[in-house]
C-alpha cells in the first residue's frame, strides 16, 4: 500500500507542479497588477466569501463519497445518478443563500453581480471535486491527476493570450477574470462527468427523496466539519475587507496631485507623500488586496499538502477497513510533507521582502510583513492534512467538529480584536495561531485514538532539523552573490538544497526506508 501511495502521489505532484506554480507565480500576480490592488482586493474578498456557504453545495458528500466508493466500488453505479441530481438542487440553494447573505452584509449591485458569477464558479468547482472523488474512490489516480490540472491549463492559456499575447482586443478586469474561470471550470466539469459516466454500468439521472435524506444524514458530520474549517480558513479576507474603512477618494486625489509637483522626488517631501500613501492603503479593499498578495503563495503551497490528503483518504479508509497497520504510512506521509513544509515556511519568512518584490511592483513592505506569518501556517496546515485525513477516514467526526468549532470561535474573536489595530498583518497572525492550535490538537487526538507510540526520536530529529534550517537561512543571508539580477535567488536555492541535505544527514528522511517501502510495500 505504501508503494502505491508513493507512486500515485508522485504522478499527482508531477502534474500539479507542472501547471499550478505558473498560475500562482505568473498569471494571478499579473492580473492583480493590471486590475489594481483595490479592485483585486474586492475580488479576493468576494472569492473567499463565496467559500463560506460552500458547504451547502457539497454538504460533505464529496468526502463521504470518496470514503464510501473506496470501500465499496460497486456502489458507484447505484449512487452516482442520485447524488448528481442532489448536487444540482443544493447548487440552487447555495447561490440563493449567498446572494441573500451578501446583500445582508452590505454588498452593492456591482459586487452582488460578481458574487453571482463566483458562486456559479464554486458550484462548478464543487461538481468537479465530487466527480473526482469517484475517480479517487476507484483508485484511478492517474486520470484524476490530469483532471485536477485541466481547469488551470485552460485558464493559463486564455489569460496569457489576453495579458501578453494581445490576441483579443480586450483589457483584463475582475469581471473578465471571473468569466475566464467559469469557462475553464465548465469544460473541466463536462470532461470529468463524461469520464465518470463511462465507469458506471448504466446512467439514468434520477431523484429519490429517501435516498437523498439518507445521504444527507450520513454526510452531515462531514458537512459540519467542512463548514467550520472553511470559516476559520477563509473568513480572514472577508473580515478585513468589511471591517476596515472604505477608500478615501479625496486623500488619494490629493496625493496624486502632489506627485505631479516638481519637488516630489526631494526629501522630506517624498517621505511625507509615502506616509500619506500608507494612510490611503488602510482601507478595507486595499488591505484585502495586500492580504491576497501574501496569501497567494500559501494557497499554492497548501494545494500540495491537499494532494496528499486526496490520496490518503481512500488509502486510509481501505487500510482501516481491512485492519492493516497504518502507523508506517502515517509516519512516512508526515515526514515527506513536513520536511519541505518547514524548509519553505522558514525560508519564506527569512526572504519575505525579496519574494514579494519578485512577484509585485507595489506595496512590497506591507505585503512582506503579512507574508512571513502566513507562510508559517504551511507547516500547520500540512500536519492537518495528514492527521485530519486519518481521523476523517476513521470516522472521528465528533472530535474533529468540536475542535474545528473551537478554532472558528478563536479565529473570529481574535480577528475582531486585531484587525482594527493591525489590519491585514493582525489577521495573518490570527490565522497562524488558529492553524497551530488545530494541528497540535489533531496530532494529540490521533495519538490517543490509534494509540500511537510517542516517537521521541522523530520529535528530537524535527527540533534539530528546524534549528538547522534556521541556521542555514541565517548563513545564506550573510553571503551575497553579486550577479546582475536577483542574487538572493542563488542564496535561496542554496539554502533549500542545504536544508534537504541536512534532512538526509540527520536521517529525518531515510532513503533506505523509502526504497524499502517502494520495493516491498
Amino acid at each position: 500500500m505504501q508503494k502505491k501511495f508513493i507512486t500515485n502521489l508522485a504522478i499527482l505532484l508531477f502534474f500539479n507542479l507542472l501547471v499550478k506554480p505558473f498560475w500562482t507565480l505568473g498569471i494571478e500576480p499579473a492580473v492583480q497588477e493590471q486590475v489594481g490592488n483595490h479592485n483585486f482586493g474586492e475580488f479576493s474578498a468576494l472569492f473567499n466569501f463565496s467559500f463560506l456557504l460552500n458547504i451547502i453545495l457539497d454538504f460533505g458528500i464529496t468526502n463521504f463519497n470518496n470514503k464510501n466508493i473506496a470501500q465499496n466500488n460497486h456502489l458507484l453505479t447505484k449512487h452516482f445518478s442520485s447524488l448528481f441530481v442532489l448536487k444540482l438542487i443544493l447548487a440552487v440553494i447555495y447561490i440563493l443563500g449567498s446572494i441573500v447573505v451578501g446583500l445582508a452584509i452590505g454588498y452593492d449591485t456591482r459586487l452582488t453581480k460578481l458574487l453571482l458569477i463566483l458562486g456559479f464558479n464554486q458550484f462548478l468547482i464543487s461538481m468537479v471535486l465530487y466527480l473526482r472523488s469517484n475517480l479517487q474512490g476507484l483508485h484511478f489516480f492517474k486520470i484524476d491527476s490530469i483532471v485536477s490540472v485541466l481547469d488551470r491549463m485552460i485558464m493559463i492559456a486564455i489569460c496569457a493570450l489576453i495579458l501578453w499575447g494581445h490576441v483579443f482586443a480586450v483589457k483584463m478586469d475582475v469581471m473578465l477574470f471571473a468569466y475566464i474561470q467559469t469557462a475553464a471550470y465548465l469544460v473541466t466539469t463536462l470532461t470529468a462527468f463524461i469520464i465518470v459516466a463511462s465507469k458506471t454500468e448504466t446512467l439514468k439521472l434520477s431523484w429519490s427523496y429517501p435516498f437523498a435524506l439518507m445521504i444527507l444524514k450520513k454526510s452531515f458530520p462531514f458537512a459540519i466539519l467542512v463548514l467550520l474549517m472553511t470559516f476559520y480558513n477563509r473568513i480572514d479576507q472577508v473580515m478585513v475587507e468589511r471591517m476596515l474603512p472604505r477608500y478615501n477618494v479625496e486623500l488619494a486625489a490629493k496625493i496624486s496631485h502632489l506627485k505631479t509637483l516638481p519637488g516630489y522626488n526631494t526629501e522630506p517631501f517624498h517621505s511625507m507623500i509615502d506616509k500619506l500613501d500608507v494612510q490611503v492603503m488602510q482601507n478595507g479593499p486595499d488591505q484585502a488586496g495586500i492580504y491576497a498578495k501574501a496569501f497567494r503563495l500559501l494557497d499554492a503551497a497548501t494545494m500540495i499538502a491537499y494532494l496528499f490528503s486526496v490520496i490518503l483518504l481512500p488509502t486510509f479508509s481501505r487500510m482501516l477497513k481491512y485492519k492493516e497497520s497504518i502507523e508506517p504510512l502515517v509516519k512516512l506521509s508526515f515526514t515527506l510533507i513536513i520536511t519541505p513544509a518547514l524548509v519553505v515556511a522558514i525560508g519564506c519568512a527569512f526572504y519575505s521582502h525579496e519574494i514579494m518584490s519578485l512577484l509585485y511592483k507595489e506595496h512590497i513592505d506591507q505585503s512582506a510583513v503579512v507574508f512571513a506569518p502566513l507562510m508559517c501556517c504551511f507547516v500547520a496546515t500540512s500536519t492537518n492534512y495528514i492527521f485530519g485525513t486519518l481521523l476523517t477516514a476513521n470516522g472521528n467526526m465528533r472530535q474533529l467538529n468540536t475542535l474545528a468549532a473551537t478554532c472558528m470561535v478563536i479565529n473570529i474573536s481574535l480577528n475582531l480584536l486585531l484587525i482594527p489595530y493591525f489590519k491585514a498583518m493582525g489577521s495573518a497572525f490570527v490565522s497562524l495561531t488558529t492553524q497551530i492550535i488545530m494541528a497540535v490538537s489533531q496530532v494529540l487526538i490521533a495519538q490517543r485514538v490509534f494509540r500511537f507510540r510517542v516517537n521521541y526520536r522523530l520529535i528530537i530529529t524535527l527540533i534539530i532539523f528546524i534549528v538547522g534550517v534556521i541556521g542555514i537561512n541565517i548563513l545564506s543571508r550573510m553571503f551575497a552573490f553579486h550577479t546582475e539580477h536577483h542574487h538572493w535567488l542563488i542564496n535561496f536555492a542554496l539554502m533549500g538544497g542545504a536544508s534537504i541535505v541536512w534532512a538526509f544527514l540527520i536521517q529525518q528522511i531515510s532513503v533506505k526506508s523509502i526504497f524499502r517501502m517502494i520495493k516491498y510495500g
